[in-house]
C-alpha cells in the first residue's frame, strides 16, 4: 500500500455485495444460513489495523449479539449506526467462512 487512503466506491461496494449475496443464495438451500458458532476472538479496533506490532489483547465477540443488533436495526432504521456496518460484517464473516469454496 502507498500510505494513501483507499477509496471504495459506494456503487460498486453494493454491487459486490448484491454480486456476493447471489452467490449465497445459489450455494444454500434455504433462505437462511446456519451459522454452527456463536463465539468468536475478536481484535479490539484501535490495534486491528497497527499491523506494525501484535494486538495488546483480543475479546470475545458473540454473532448471535452481532444479528441482534442488525435485526434491531430494521426494526427501526433510523437508528442507523456507522457500528452496525461492525456488525454486519461479524455476520458476513462467518457465512463466507462457512459456505463451500
Amino acid at each position: 500500500m502507498t500510505g494513501e487512503p483507499l477509496h471504495v466506491s459506494l456503487d460498486e461496494l453494493r454491487r459486490s455485495f448484491d454480486v456476493l449475496l447471489r452467490h449465497v443464495e445459489a450455494t444454500t438451500a434455504s433462505s437462511a444460513v446456519a451459522l454452527n458458532s456463536d463465539y468468536f476472538w475478536s481484535i479490539p479496533s484501535d490495534d486491528l489495523y497497527d499491523v506494525g506490532k501484535e494486538p495488546g489483547s483480543l475479546t470475545i465477540g458473540q454473532l448471535s449479539e452481532s444479528w441482534q443488533h442488525l435485526e434491531d436495526l430494521l426494526a427501526d432504521e433510523d437508528r442507523a449506526l456507522g457500528y452496525h456496518l461492525v456488525w454486519l460484517a461479524d455476520v458476513l464473516r462467518a457465512i463466507g467462512q462457512n459456505l463451500p469454496g
